[in-house]
């Protein structure tokens, strides 16, 4: 939230309604409490233009209120009405609020198919989520649902059975009809609903969550279907690293439990940004189909002592309640840097740190797998790294050669392709974000379908390729195939 206020306590609104505390706010946009209950949303001109222009909002909801030089608009809301950030994850406390937002989603994706509604604002009174354009990357409609629903666990809304383990209030059958009014299908008995239309579909290359099939007596059941293998294209050694000591424990466990090994130890993934280490970690909770519950600077930070730790304990807590789960950590030294480093500061980070060495071994005995991620391992303290909290700390590198061509083979696998000279587009993305990759094969893409052409070739991809910015000095092969084990 921005923390200034634009206006003052008490300043006057169109109606004569008195402006009382600032509860959210953004670069461009501010909500307020004001009388009797109700509250109201100020934005600047050019969002309520934006807005209007994209027929999301028409002009005569608005109120002019000058200020000085500068023009905003206003809209009071109703006490009934909620007018939130989703970001806020404000979970709903029954199913009619749930409902209302599952058509404000609906509603607004009937207008604009393809804005990225993450950052919007739920406005009820108008059954609408009014995009921010932030500009930040975001997920797919069913997990922005799903995150509303649960408070912000990374879970998507068409995972029915799981929502419904989440959710107290909410049976199997409400989370399919909450899909069904957000506009999504849900196939006739299936427990996975598909979506009528993917818009804003967020990031490519996600993987499905598991087919399910549905049981009178027992609930969802696992499809006879044969298991789907986990793969990292771009990223083997990682791959076969998880197929080892997750999924095959997870998948055989009654094998493991035998010799005393009940669940997967806890993982730290460290190495340079661009690296994979989020796609892994994002594909892995994908493959499981287990719900996903994020630790980080926005989700647990506080400036006020305690609250930091108490926070991280009710993520701990709520993954327990929801296991077999996975708790990320990212940005670890933004939490358990060195305590000794951190001396000045007394109290508040030292209780911190302690609240993940408590929780961190608790975690693995209720069933959730604890992965922590990093870019400076050299500032995490060191309690933290020793054996039986974290007992694979794991370098990733940044990829090779190698490693892009299977992503490079992969990605072409799924777009009509020519003549390739595959060592002309390999060589100069060795050593590059797996991203960049993606973004080169993507692009050549959509060059190709602007001119008509069939397929792509070499000049559509040294095209794209030529797009990207050059590379910085931390982007270079590390020769190291992508991980590497360190010993203590």
């Amino acid at each position: 939230m921005e923390n200034e206020r634009w206006f003052p306590l008490k300043h006057k609104l169109p109606g004569g309604f008195s402006l009382g505390q600032l509860l959210h706010g953004g670069c461009d946009w501010q909500i307020y409490q004001i009388d009797h209950g109700k509250s109201a949303l100020i934005v600047q001109s050019t969002l309520a233009d934006k807005w209007m222009e994209s027929k999301l909002l028409p002009d005569t909801v608005w109120d002019p209120l000058p200020f000085g030089q500068d023009h905003y608009r206003t809209i009071i809301s109703q006490p009934h009405h909620r007018l939130e950030p989703v970001a806020a994850n404000s979970s709903p406390d029954n199913k009619a609020d749930a409902l209302s937002f599952a058509l404000s989603l609906r509603e607004t994706r009937k207008i604009d198919g393809k804005v990225a509604l993450h950052d919007a604002i739920h406005m009820e009174r108008y059954a609408r989520l009014l995009p921010t354009w932030t500009g930040t990357e975001g997920g797919t409609d069913e997990e922005i649902l799903g995150q509303w629903l649960t408070g912000g666990v990374l879970i998507p809304a068409t995972s029915f059975y799981r929502l419904s383990r989440l959710v107290r209030w909410l049976g199997r059958r409400d989370a399919e009809e909450l899909a069904m009014a957000a506009g999504f299908i849900a196939p006739q008995g299936s427990g996975l609903a598909r979506t009528q239309q993917k818009p804003g579909a967020g990031p490519e290359g996600r993987a499905a969550p598991m087919t399910t099939t549905s049981h009178p007596e027992t609930g969802p059941k696992p499809s006879t279907c044969p298991p789907q293998p986990f793969r990292l294209p771009g990223r083997p050694a990682l791959e076969a690293f998880l197929n080892e000591h997750v999924i095959h424990i997870v998948e055989n466990a009654e094998q493991y439990r035998a010799f005393g090994i009940d669940f997967p130890a806890a993982i730290v993934l460290h190495g340079p940004p661009g690296c994979g280490k989020t796609f892994a970690v994002e594909r892995l909770g994908q493959h499981l189909d287990w719900p996903v519950f994020p630790i980080d600077s926005s989700s647990v930070a506080s400036p006020y002592i305690h609250e930091t730790s108490k926070k991280v304990g009710e993520v701990f807590d709520q993954a327990m309640d929801a296991a077999p789960s996975l708790v990320v950590i990212d940005e670890m030294e933004s939490h358990l840097s060195d305590r000794q480093i951190h001396s000045s500061t007394g109290l508040h980070h030292v209780e911190e740190v302690a609240e993940f060495l408590r929780r961190i071994p608790e975690a693995g005995k209720h069933q959730v797998l604890v992965i922590g991620m990093t870019n400076r391992l050299e500032m995490i303290d060191s309690a933290i790294l020793r054996r039986g909290r974290f007992d694979h700390v794991i370098e990733v590198g940044m990829p090779s050669a190698a490693d892009v061509a299977e992503l490079v083979d992969a990605l072409l696998d799924t777009v009509p392709i020519g003549e390739i000279d595959r060592n002309a587009l390999v060589i100069p993305l060795a050593g590059r974000a797996l991203s960049d990759t993606a973004f080169v094969v993507r692009e050549a893409a959509r060059l190709a379908a602007r001119a008509g052409k069939c397929a792509v070739d070499d000049e559509l991809l040294q095209q794209a390729l030529a797009n990207l910015p050059p590379a910085t000095p931390q982007q270079k092969p590390t020769g190291l195939n992508g991980i590497s084990r360190w010993i203590y």
